[in-house]
């Protein structure tokens, strides 16, 4: 599949431009139209003054800023649009003949191969494929505001979409760092679908004198754990846009209710924004009743959306966390309010939707029903398995949470790996996570609650099982390829050096911080980067907790493949052709001439451990050089217990098998989980602060 490098976007208002940014940002050929020189320049500003205060936050340097300006090229008018370009997005106004008629000048002029993209939050794809002369190479794209910033991105294609458009458009948007969530054709989608007749609702509980905007916006922030309420969020994104979803999803779903709210169409007409500064003390009426209706009308929308097929429960749940950054997703919400409750709020929404004859086009899914008539929890599924031409692709599918290892991640993912391992089409399994990440480590949460309620064996026995996973992975048939293609971090690093290859790309970053949150690697951390780069790199990686970049995990031989975001599929065949390598543990490291491998030999030499730990700096080696102070200062941040245990485990790599490695670091849990340093530093990392180790 030929991965999309070049890059139009029609249309330099806030999204066309923040989209332009995004692409430029992640190394694709950009062109922004527009169809006068003055929006051009209008939308060049506007990324401008944007990268300017990154640049001022250190998110990006001066010379970053220049390479990304410096992809970016202007062109006024439509029919310029280059013809070989592989995506064109357009981002205009969402009116449906003005987007047809963009579609049918780039249609005109780009080449067969072009992909044709609508940035629409609600019109309908099936209606602007037919509308663009090309629908087998036409998708719906809904990024959400601000498309630099937002992780999420909706992909709808229409019925005529080919495959393979679908999936050089989702390649697309996975390079561009995000969460994509490939989604049905209905009005709204998957996350304006229970959105906006949130946001009209909250109009109507103010319009009933229910409570103030700003009595509703806290109750609203409280009930969802959010950090802007209704009222707020369409202070920010504009009254008008609300007015006008909501509108359209009550024209095209048929359901009155959501036509726009009287106040807040009077607002618009007013231009002006809600008053959102008064008191927001509430009584407990208040909330119930402000509660219960927004509740009930996110729930019911949510399992109308899994019912008519748009996308998974899941996927709800990922597009209201990731993209407007709830805490938790509807269903997730349910659990926790209880099904049987939640089903009553969506019942008594279902009542306001009654017409005069008492009959609604708003009702509730049997599933719901019975979920609720049985009292059973919503169970949700973390780990996504997809074959294709011999390769399963086990995807963990947690973004919103970094794909962070929790029992039941961890569960799926053993089921998932024995499924593929017991699968004889398949002869290479892939481990992928969702999102910006591979893994970010393991749920530090679980393990405080677990300490603070004096339950260290469960602690042990998620590790253990962890194991029994990882070892599924070390021992199986099939070759394994480890997509590091993101943030991997203690727990997530370990599951990826399980693997018999590790394929990066510039956005790799590797880490083990375990030492300095009170415990040790102990999914294979401490054994595994011994005998793969041998024990100086692993002491480096380990006791001094380094961040790697790309380039560094490369070097050391944590990375097996480094290479461009666009080739990483050719590297993954690659790996496959080539098969299990004869033997993963070297115990060196790739590239002897690398600065920091060279350091890391001399610095974390057997001569110098003992000095390391006990605080000390080696002889010879002046404390002052920036190099050597930045070690000595990652050393005098970690526990000193689990320094000393990870020091030891390290070790006995040069005198014992893999198998007796782990079971000797499996040995230590307890011990190192009992520790006031384990909780302390656990605990630290939770509240945002440094921890303060007593060597107990």
């Amino acid at each position: 599949m030929q991965p999309i490098q070049r890059v139009a976007i029609v249309g330099a208002g806030n999204m066309g431009s923040g989209i332009a940014q995004k692409s430029a940002q992640e190394e694709f050929d950009v062109q922004m139209v527009d169809r006068e020189q003055q929006w051009v320049d209008r939308g060049q500003d506007i990324i401008t003054n944007f990268l300017a205060e990154a640049v001022e936050r250190r998110i990006f340097s001066p010379q970053q800023v220049a390479d990304i300006q410096g992809r970016i090229t202007g062109v006024v008018g439509v029919e310029n649009t280059a013809s070989g370009t592989d995506l064109v997005i357009e981002a205009v106004f969402e009116d449906f003949d003005i987007k047809a008629g963009v579609f049918q000048t780039l249609d005109e002029a780009c080449d067969e191969n072009t992909i044709l993209a609508s940035n629409t939050s609600s019109l309908s794809v099936n209606a602007l494929a037919d509308a663009t002369g090309r629908p087998d190479r036409f998708v719906g794209l809904h990024f959400f505001y601000h498309p630099a910033k937002n992780r999420l991105v909706e992909v709808i294609p229409a019925a005529a979409t080919s495959q393979q458009t679908v999936n050089r458009v989702v390649q697309y948007c996975k390079m561009l760092g995000k969460v994509v969530i490939v989604c049905g054709d209905r009005p709204g989608f998957v996350v304006n679908r229970f959105f906006v007749p949130w946001l009209n609702e909250a109009c109507l509980l103010l319009q009933e004198g229910v409570g103030s905007a700003a009595q509703i916006d806290a109750i609203a922030r409280k009930a969802f754990r959010i950090g802007l309420g209704p009222f707020g969020l369409m202070n920010l994104t504009g009254p008008p846009i609300a007015l006008h979803s909501t509108d359209y999803l009550a024209e095209q779903l048929d359901t009155s209710r959501y036509d726009g709210a009287a106040n807040l169409r009077e607002l618009v007409a007013a231009n002006a924004m809600w008053e959102i500064d008064g008191d927001e003390s509430y009584t407990e009426a208040q909330f119930s009743q402000v509660s219960r209706r927004l509740y009930g009308v996110v729930f019911g929308v949510a399992t109308q959306i899994v019912d008519e097929g748009v996308c998974s429960m899941e996927d709800v749940d990922r597009g209201a966390k990731v993209g407007l950054r709830w805490a938790r997703g509807p269903f997730e919400l349910m659990n926790k309010v209880g099904v049987k409750d939640s089903f009553k709020m969506a019942e008594e929404y279902q009542q306001l939707c009654l017409d005069d004859n008492g009959e609604t086009s708003w009702h509730l899914p049997a599933f719901f029903t019975t979920q609720a008539e049985n009292d059973a929890a919503w169970d949700f599924s973390y780990v996504d398995t997809e074959i294709s031409d011999g390769i399963a692709t086990i995807t963990i599918n947690r973004p919103e949470a970094m794909n962070a290892l929790n029992e039941t991640v961890i569960e799926q993912l053993g089921t998932a790996v024995d499924a593929v391992n017991n699968n004889e089409s398949v002869h290479t399994m892939v481990l992928d996570g969702a999102g910006k990440a591979f893994v970010a480590g393991a749920d530090v949460k679980f393990f405080v609650d677990k300490i603070r309620s004096d339950s260290i064996p469960d602690i042990v026995e998620f590790t253990t099982n962890g194991h029994k996973v990882l070892n599924s992975i070390e021992t199986s048939p099939k070759t394994t390829i480890a997509l590091t293609t993101g943030l991997a971090l203690g727990g997530g690093l370990e599951l990826a050096l399980c693997c018999d290859y590790r394929i990066g790309t510039r956005r790799t970053q590797f880490r083990f911080p375990e030492t300095s949150i009170g415990i040790y690697p102990g999914l294979g951390g401490s054994q595994r980067p011994a005998r793969i780069s041998g024990i100086p790199l692993a002491r480096w990686a380990v006791l001094g907790g380094n961040f790697m970049t790309a380039q560094i995990a490369y070097d050391i031989g944590l990375l097996t493949h480094l290479v461009e975001i666009a080739s990483v599929d050719k590297a993954v065949k690659s790996c496959s052709k080539d098969g299990k390598p004869a033997n993963k543990y070297l115990s060196q490291p790739t590239n002897i001439d690398s600065p920091v491998v060279k350091f890391a030999l001399d610095f974390y030499s057997d001569d110098n451990l003992p000095t390391l730990l006990s605080g000390g700096c080696p002889e010879g080696y002046d404390a002052e050089d920036k190099t050597i102070s930045r070690q000595l200062k990652n050393l005098k941040y970690t526990a000193p217990i689990a320094l000393s245990v990870a020091s030891e485990l390290i070790d006995i790599t040069a005198t014992t098998s893999l198998t007796e490695g782990l079971q000797s670091e499996l040995a230590k849990l307890t011990d190192i989980f009992s520790t006031r340093d384990a909780l302390e530093g656990l605990s630290a990392l939770i509240e945002g602060r440094r921890a303060t180790y007593t060597n107990s």
